[in-house]
């Protein structure tokens, strides 16, 4: 028999997974999870979640699955591969993937997991990093039909402080991609900004506080500009590898439809240079790295 629309099955419990399973568990809602690495799991367990072993057992347990995985190549790898999602899905079940993903990749996966077993899927990457996961005041951008949407938005709304139905799916991912292109390069700027400031013998730890309200302002820049300033560079909130993977994404996507975006693709390399001198799975904040002078700062 299935499980009522309450109970939630989660895959991927990592730096935003696990905020929020811990939201929709303190919301009253059954959750089971999976995890690559079973022993992430271990505080949702205690907080009162079900663990299973495998992407298809969730399905046994949920009628709305959610995903919160590192890019396209994982997905497909739980939604299809050995004992995947679709080796467990019914009809009538509801994929709700909050993954940054190619956007063309998202269509052909959920047209093809809705052939296979007559789940329907959304698309819903989200914005606002840890501390929005946190707090459930996440930014949701939702690609798929309204209908299914309705479904997922009680859920969806204690996560999230805004949710936005942007179209049909892959909808969403085509807006994560235009917000990662803009966080992406604001915070190069800021780099630039902060490395500047330092050189010019301007105290950068007041930068984000004289452009406060201003045409300048952003919360980036309320975020990072004093982090960089005072290289606190832990802990990792947020990693490189995502922005470089979301900047690429972006990059190929406007390729695919034909529409220029010189400055993403610059800072696509800019992002690639930084990750290639050891920075990958460091925070963003040491971008300012790329602008200092070797040896001014940690």
């Amino acid at each position: 028999m299935m499980a009522t629309q309450s109970a939630v099955g989660f895959a991927g419990i990592g730096l935003m997974g696990l905020p929020m399973c811990r939201r929709l568990l303190a919301a009253g809602f059954a959750v089971t999870v999976w995890n690559r690495n079973p022993d992430k799991c271990s505080t949702l367990v205690e907080a009162g979640a079900r663990q299973v072993a495998s992407p298809a057992e969730l399905c046994q347990h949920a009628d709305v699955l959610m995903l919160c995985l590192a890019d396209t190549g994982v997905v497909r790898e739980v939604v299809f591969g050995p004992a995947g999602v679709v080796e467990g899905a019914k009809a009538g079940q509801l994929l709700v993937d909050f993954s940054s993903l190619e956007p063309t990749a998202t269509r052909e996966m959920a047209a093809q997991l809705a052939e296979q077993t007559g789940m329907a899927w959304l698309d819903a990457p989200v914005s606002g990093g840890v501390a929005g996961a946190e707090a459930g005041s996440l930014a949701i951008m939702v690609g798929g039909s309204a209908p299914d949407l309705e479904r997922a938005r009680p859920m969806l709304q204690c996560l999230g402080q805004r949710v936005t139905h942007m179209g049909p799916v892959g909808a969403g991912q085509v807006t994560k991609a235009c917000n990662q292109m803009i966080v992406a390069c604001n915070a190069l700027v800021i780099a630039e900004v902060v490395a500047l400031a330092e050189r010019s013998g301007v105290d950068a730890s007041l930068i984000a506080e004289a452009m406060a309200g201003g045409f300048a302002d952003s919360r980036p820049l309320q975020i990072l500009a004093p982090q960089m300033a005072e290289s606190r560079f832990e802990p990792v909130k947020w990693h490189v590898r995502t922005l470089l993977k979301d900047l690429d994404t972006a990059v190929k996507f406007s390729r695919e439809q034909g529409s220029a975006t010189p400055i993403s693709g610059l800072a696509a390399q800019l992002m690639r240079l930084h990750g290639s001198q050891g920075f990958l799975e460091k925070d963003p904040a040491t971008l300012v790295n790329l602008y200092r002078e070797p040896g001014s700062a940690d």
